[in-house]
């Protein structure tokens, strides 16, 4: 890797921001592709408060691209020149652009929960289940939705399921309410704590969207059910490679990223 003056900064920043995966992930497509002169990719530490301090910084630096990650996708919206459609009716950016000097976000997150689910199954009249009422959870239930797939949300506190539900007009229930979490085909999990296995079935796929541990308490039950799983690793990799594209122009080394991803779990 020959870094100069020429080569344009690709970074992630969140709070906290040590555990990201995310440069590694980029930096060795950039090496498979044979263009790690021409893009390089870190991360940083940003606190809610010296966001918009970080906004002009990308401006003034001439950042090339920022993935936006906890606890900023929805705060970070204010400071941008435009955003893109489908960011808007999700409600949250993980992607900033900088197209020459205009900062342009996007959310890939959506594309990081389809690709896996459409790669075992078709989505098209499938009942899902999304469990919390986050950034992710935004994400999942428009792409979702844009599928076809019913959807339910279930969360820990009803008056958030509620609020979303009502935005996106679908149902939400109680976490508590595992009987109706059993009437699903899909779990997509948010929540990162141990939630118990009273609510899975065989015959369900169950994805979940915290990666580490690559296997969560959550997949290994599903797995001992018998339920298909989806490690979360796999959202990482396909949302970061949808940005990838977009700030490099190039079609990303998936096999690639995910060996280095997996290396590094």
């Amino acid at each position: 890797m020959k870094v100069t003056a020429k080569t344009k900064i690709c970074m992630v920043i969140g709070d906290p921001i040590e555990h990201s995966l995310s440069p590694q992930i980029h930096n060795a497509g950039y090496q498979a592709l044979g263009i790690a002169d021409q893009f390089v990719y870190i991360a940083s530490k940003i606190k809610n408060e010296n966001l918009s301090d970080f906004i002009r910084g990308v401006r003034t630096m001439q950042i090339n691209g920022a993935s936006i990650t906890v606890p900023h996708k929805i705060s970070v919206m204010q400071f941008l020149d435009e955003i893109d459609a489908t960011a808007q009716k999700i409600g949250a950016v993980n992607t900033i652009v900088n197209e020459n000097g205009k900062l342009k976000g996007y959310n890939t997150d959506w594309l990081g929960v389809i690709n896996p689910l459409e790669e075992i199954i078709s989505l098209k009249n499938k009942k899902a289940a999304v469990l919390g009422a986050g950034g992710a959870a935004r994400a999942a239930i428009f792409g979702l939705l844009k599928k076809g797939c019913i959807v339910t949300i279930f969360n820990r506190t009803l008056t958030n399921a509620k609020k979303l539900g009502q935005e996106f007009n679908c149902g939400f229930y109680s976490l508590n309410d595992t009987e109706k979490i059993k009437e699903v085909d899909i779990i997509f999990n948010t929540i990162p704590t141990n939630l118990n296995n009273e609510f899975i079935t065989g015959n369900q796929i169950i994805f979940d969207a915290i990666y580490s541990p690559l296997e969560t308490k959550l997949l290994k039950e599903a797995k001992g059910k018998g339920a298909r799983i989806i490690h979360g690793t796999e959202m990482l990799l396909h949302q970061g490679a949808a940005q990838f594209e977009l700030f490099t122009d190039h079609k990303a080394p998936i096999e690639e990223m995910r060996k280095t991803l997996l290396i590094n779990i």
